[in-house]
């Protein structure tokens, strides 16, 4: 799990290097993508970071046209951050090398052996969610 762990910050800080970004800011980015749109302090929450931090990682994004702040329609003083997603394609790209590979390793399990994988890989993933938010103080 440790190389593992290794080989992903090493690979995602070639990949935020790529893009003139912070590896936080690329993780935030992640965390939009896929939870968005989120309020800043849910983002904050969900990164582990003070809100303060976040100001500016966000106006990176933003200004990186990576994202878009908007005011929330259910709550009009409240602030939405939406992932803007004409850029994906550049950030898959250079994925796409690690994304081969995985397609390539998992052709060679059966279904079953995949949902074992998957299981691991969701409950693992649960568990270090957990981690962080327990040392980050919530």
């Amino acid at each position: 799990m440790r190389e593992l762990s290794l080989q992903l910050s090493l690979l995602d800080h070639q990949v935020s290097g790529r893009l003139e970004l912070k590896g936080v800011d690329v993780d935030c980015l992640d965390l939009v993508n896929r939870y968005g749109p989120l309020s800043p302090s849910a983002l904050a929450k969900r990164a582990g970071l003070h809100p303060a931090t976040l100001t500016g990682i966000l106006d990176r994004l933003e200004r990186g046209g990576w994202v878009a702040r908007e005011r929330d329609p259910s709550d009009r003083r409240a602030v939405l951050v939406r992932a803007l997603r004409e850029r994906n394609a550049e950030l898959l790209g250079l994925y796409a090398g690690m994304n081969a590979s995985l397609e390539e390793i998992c052709a060679g399990y059966g279904a079953a052996e995949l949902e074992v994988v998957a299981d691991f890989l969701h409950r693992t993933a649960r568990a270090g969610r957990v981690a962080t938010e327990e040392l980050a103080g919530g």
